[in-house]
């Protein structure tokens, strides 16, 4: 169409129509006289624009899914860190669980011994000073303690004091080979002396070379005077070995102690001694011996057995 003035004036006429429809369309609402040309533009039209709906939805769909993506990763990671948290906080009741239960089996250690003890926990393991089997304990001079006093917890004996702080203390291990202590059979007045060998039973010679002794006999601590490095009492172990007697003034036993060295976490120091020695009343109670069952067979005669005794008749 080339640009003349009837085409201009056309152009012109159009516009004003426009703009008459779209002024009754308004003033008109819902009873607009172009209600029924919008509705049929609708119908004709209206797969068009949905057409067009479905062709561009992926594209806003996909960037919908992104940004949920993103808010599901937030969440994910939301709920792997409470997660994580449930977790260490079930652990540490674990852990405080198991404290208890150590504190409860050394109170009642202390309470049948009648020992004063100050409760302490491991902090450290190993010396400075080289490879003895010690360890580190929170307490020191400030909560009383002093060289040369018994470490025990809820099995038994663990060591003696050797070097104070003022917050902390080391323990010499009762299996360091440099460790010895005098025992005392459990129901008896065989004495002897436990030294450490490390990770092996504890070695122990006893001053009666025909003492009689067997495997699963017991020992506690004799106690030193003025109970000090240790107080009488306290379970040392069960005897695994008795070597045979050959006549020496001694007899060497080797013991499995009470306590596992490589487990320690909750332990007492021993700052009160008993009034009187407690004897045997500190050693656990004796496992009950388990009835081995007894098999008897019946033998039936078969068939062909009774057949057989027939024909011999």
């Amino acid at each position: 169409m080339r640009d003349t003035k009837e085409s201009r004036l056309l152009l012109v006429l159009l516009v004003a129509i426009a703009f008459a429809l779209i002024t009754v369309d308004i003033r008109g609402g819902r009873n607009s006289p172009v209600e029924g040309a919008r509705q049929a533009a609708a119908t004709v039209f209206g797969p068009i624009e949905n057409g067009l709906s479905s062709a561009v939805d992926p594209v806003g769909n996909a960037v919908s899914a992104v940004r949920d993506s993103s808010s599901r990763h937030d969440r994910l990671a939301m709920l792997e860190k409470e997660n994580a948290a449930l977790k260490a906080k079930l652990g540490s009741d674990d852990r405080n669980r198991s404290r208890l239960k150590q504190l409860d089996k050394m109170l009642k250690i202390a309470g049948e011994g009648q020992y004063g003890i100050k409760g302490a926990q491991v902090i450290a393991i190993g010396s400075a000073q080289g490879f003895s089997w010690t360890i580190t304990i929170d307490i020191g001079a400030n909560d009383g303690v002093k060289r040369d006093m018994t470490v025990l917890n809820g099995d038994g004996l663990v060591g003696r004091v050797t070097t104070v702080g003022p917050g902390t203390s080391t323990v010499l291990l009762a299996n360091d080979p440099d460790f010895t202590v005098g025992t005392r059979m459990e129901a008896g007045d065989e004495l002897g002396f436990a030294s450490g060998q490390g990770d092996r039973p504890l070695r122990v010679e006893l001053l009666n070379g025909k003492a009689e002794v067997k495997k699963g006999d017991r020992l506690v601590t004799f106690g030193s005077q003025a109970d000090r490095p240790f107080v009488p009492g306290v379970p040392v172990g069960v005897v695994s070995r008795v070597d045979p007697s050959g006549g020496g003034l001694t007899r060497t036993l080797y013991v499995t102690p009470y306590v596992s060295f490589t487990q320690l976490d909750i332990v007492g120091v021993v700052v009160e001694a008993p009034k009187s020695d407690p004897r045997d009343e500190v050693l656990p109670a004796k496992p009950k011996p388990v009835p081995t069952p007894t098999v008897t067979v019946t033998v039936t005669p078969s068939a062909d057995a009774n057949a057989t005794d027939e024909q011999q008749q």
